[in-house]
């Protein structure tokens, strides 16, 4: 098949998910974006992508959001007619860190809104177009790959609805990849550790000195494009024996040494 394949990757506009973006366009994906932040403001990031002769479609919405779910999965659809590969990476942080005694419904409402309920409805959107799509491009393996974190299993009680979201995220990536077995598409984990990104630069000062005393075997912070990597490999069929996997990109912070 000829087509160019499509990679939708949620919260790309920078940060992690740029860094997926530029490696799945550096190989040959069309990219289709859905971010809160106005383009205008990535630009950079966007003429970037487009220099890599790989179409790009930005779609400025809310995750969270039902109708510009919908409405964002219906353009892609219209505009490529397909979709290979779904990497769910968008997630916000509480937008004041508070201990759990003190969370407030809001907090934990946005939270939850975007990681863990718009990821859990997009992915059931995306999953119905690569279930339905088969009979027309039965050589498409469609993928599917989820951004958790190591806050899904590590207690974080200053930001207990981010830790929460995560969790769930780790049960979407289950339950769609038994569901989907069926039709040939896997669904997979990635679990980030400590990532150089505008979401976590305000606490470097604090992150630089764990590690330096050893938080974990690997004494340096993790970046985007070692998420990206691991993004190339799942998404490249050469895995396809296994589902519901969860790789760890974490610098060995889920060994839990003593």
């Amino acid at each position: 098949m000829d087509a160019e394949k499509i990679a939708v990757v949620t919260g790309a506009a920078r940060g992690i998910g740029f860094g997926i973006a530029r490696q799945m366009a550096e190989e040959g994906y069309g990219i289709c974006i859905l971010d809160i932040i106005d383009q205008k403001e990535i630009k950079e990031n966007l003429d970037i992508l487009k220099e890599k002769d790989v179409s790009v479609f930005y779609y400025q919405g809310d995750l969270s959001n039902a109708n510009d779910r919908e409405e964002f999965s219906q353009k892609v659809l219209d505009k490529f007619g397909r979709i290979d590969l779904l990497v769910n990476n968008a997630g916000v942080a509480p937008r004041e860190r508070k201990d759990i005694l003190e969370m407030s419904e809001e907090s934990y409402d946005f939270v939850m809104g975007v990681n863990l309920k718009g990821t859990f409805f997009l992915t059931q959107k995306i999953a119905g177009i690569m279930k339905e799509q088969i009979a027309s491009f039965p050589d498409i393996k469609g993928k599917i790959i989820n951004i958790a974190s190591i806050s899904s299993y590590t207690s974080s009680p200053s930001r207990g609805e981010y830790c929460i979201s995560k969790a769930g995220v780790s049960m979407i990536t289950k339950l769609f990849a038994d569901r989907l077995a069926d039709y040939g598409i896997n669904v997979y984990e990635i679990r980030p550790g400590i990532i150089l990104t505008k979401m976590t630069e305000v606490v470097k000062e604090k992150y630089d000195k764990l590690i330096e005393e050893g938080l974990t075997p690997v004494k340096r912070w993790g970046y985007p494009r070692d998420i990206a990597n691991a993004v190339s490999v799942l998404s490249s069929g050469k895995l396809d024996f296994s589902t519901g996997e969860v790789i760890n990109v974490d610098g060995g912070f889920h060994l839990r040494r003593l």
